[in-house]
């Protein structure tokens, strides 16, 4: 099974998508903001992967993390 891929919320064309990482064309594109992280985070904890948020400048301002942290293992 091919390892899923982390999903950021960036600037688009004057509005926000959501893009898999390494993807060229938005999976969803959202008039503001907030709808396109509520898509992001949705697809990210579905498929156990990263979030990361892009502010205007697209840098990234908040990353999250839905994924198993191997560093919480029990021992």
């Amino acid at each position: 099974m091919a390892k899923s891929k982390a999903q950021h919320v960036v600037p688009r064309s004057g509005k926000w998508g959501v893009l898999s990482a390494g993807a060229s064309r938005a999976t969803s594109l959202h008039t503001t903001q907030d709808e396109a992280i509520k898509t992001a985070r949705d697809i990210a904890r579905s498929h156990g992967t990263e979030l990361y948020i892009h502010g205007r400048d697209g840098r990234i301002r908040e990353k999250s993390s839905f994924g198993t942290d191997p560093t919480l293992s029990k021992g």
